[in-house]
């Protein structure tokens, strides 16, 4: 404390794993980005990202990412070191000109759909089931569906864990799953409308014009490393009751696998968030010691701005039980 103002000092939780260059030049660099690596400074995250890791080792604060991933995935992410082409690798990304693909360990089969969080996506409350929450539009049907207004599901989401803890809502199937390969069950196109509201932890489905599409099949590698195993031996998924899926995003929406893996039935291994959030308070928190979500952005694929030249970068981090 000096000269009568107050000085907070905040122990920022440290992120032990060393960061990996998968590539670089005078212009980007690739980085695959560990599991609980923030990339960008939020909240209580600043020196422990990956952007700011990159500007310490390169001695360039120019340096910004043209994407991001979420803290709990791991895997590759393209920064820009050179300010004229920021825009041009960042719309890039913002016009889904890159193709991605990811990998996740989930059940071999749908487990049973718990009845809190976003699993089966959000419906409509009814008036029939007493909902006080919305009115309906005059001439409307007292049994026709109504929506709680969106400032009533935020006051409330803040307050709850779960988006199915909120009064008037209530969970079933809003979304629509077609088999690629039928009568295969994979792969198979999980379609539907995926909300984020400010504030809230869980995204989720509800009924609307689908703006969510993510293509999921297997992966030809069914084994795994063992976490913390240095040796690198890997085991069998299928004798554990798991398989690992590849996963294609054709949109971009927050959550987006996670709330459709959850959705089928088959949240990813290591999801503290999906179907339900298991510790709504440890968001900030040191979590290494807890497994990592299993999650992995593996591949992506683009025409580099600058000549168009094929580029395809693969991560190098291991699925894990």
């Amino acid at each position: 404390m000096t000269s009568g103002h107050h000085r907070w000092v905040v122990s920022e939780p440290d992120v032990p794993d060393d960061i990996g260059i998968l590539y670089e030049d005078a212009d980007i660099v690739v980085l695959d980005k560990p599991h609980l690596l923030p990339t960008m400074p939020r909240g209580m995250w600043y020196r422990h990202t990956a952007l700011m890791r990159l500007r310490e080792m390169y001695g360039d604060d120019a340096i910004v990412p043209a994407h991001r991933l979420d803290r709990a995935t791991a895997g590759v992410v393209v920064f820009v070191r050179t300010p004229a082409l920021r825009g041009a690798f960042q719309t890039l990304f913002q016009e889904r000109r890159v193709h991605k693909v990811y990998e996740c360990i989930a059940p071999c089969a749908p487990v049973r759909l718990q009845r809190r969080g976003a699993v089966g996506g959000v419906r409509e409350a009814t008036e029939s089931e007493g909902s006080t929450m919305a009115s309906p539009r005059r001439g409307r049907s007292p049994h026709e569906p109504v929506l709680p207004p969106v400032r009533d599901i935020v006051a409330q989401a803040r307050r709850v864990p779960s988006i199915a803890d909120i009064p008037g809502v209530r969970l079933g199937p809003v979304g629509i799953v077609t088999p690629l390969d039928p009568p295969r069950a994979f792969p198979l196109m999980r379609r539907s409308h995926i909300t984020k509201l400010r504030g809230v932890l869980q995204a989720f489905e509800e009924p609307g014009e689908t703006n969510a599409v993510s293509v999921i099949g297997l992966c030809d590698d069914q084994t795994a490393v063992r976490r913390r195993d240095e040796t690198g031996e890997r085991v069998a998924l299928a004798p554990l009751g798991l398989r690992a899926y590849r996963l294609e995003p054709r949109t971009g929406k927050t959550h987006q696998l996670r709330v459709h893996m959850a959705a089928l039935g088959l949240p990813i291994l290591g999801d503290d968030m999906y179907p339900r959030v298991l510790d709504p308070g440890r968001g900030d928190l040191d979590d290494s010691a807890a497994p990592p979500l299993q999650l992995v952005a593996r591949e992506l694929r683009f025409s580099d701005p600058r000549d168009g030249t094929p580029r395809v970068f693969r991560s190098r981090i291991p699925l894990a039980v």
